[in-house]
């Protein structure tokens, strides 16, 4: 299978913050168990409806997140596996995140506990270039 073009995950999360972030890498697996980086990207959810304004979140609630990945172009040989890490920091590559609704820069952060939902009402997703659901 041949990746070539912008993929995307959307997600449904949660979390018991005002604010988290989203990363997540797209790794290809080899037969022998290595895992390669083919793409990754991260989303602050407090900027998940505009860049232009801030809106906290509400701990529980559930909200739809899409993490673009940058565009990329890849192989998959066979006997090579898709993986799709996703956390909430890929940190020194992305600033940290505070998850308190405040900048790193200001000192004082807090564990998120976040949560993925994926069930018929809420379909988390890797969506791939030329796939069902490419927009």
């Amino acid at each position: 299978m041949v990746l070539e073009g912008t993929a995307r995950v959307d997600l449904h999360v949660s979390s018991d913050r005002p604010d988290t972030d989203i990363a997540v890498r797209l790794c290809d697996v080899y037969p022998d168990g290595r895992s390669m980086l083919v793409a990754d990207g991260i989303w602050r959810l407090r900027y998940r409806n505009s860049l232009e304004r801030e809106e906290w979140m509400e701990p529980g609630r559930i909200y739809r997140v899409t993490v673009p990945l940058p565009p990329t172009a890849q192989a998959f040989l066979e006997g090579h596996r898709i993986r799709v890490i996703v956390s909430s920091s890929n940190y020194p590559r992305f600033g940290l995140n505070s998850n308190m609704g405040s900048d790193e820069a200001e000192g004082s952060t807090a564990v998120a506990t976040n949560h993925i939902h994926h069930d018929p009402d809420h379909p988390s997703v890797l969506v791939l270039p030329g796939g069902p659901g490419e927009q």
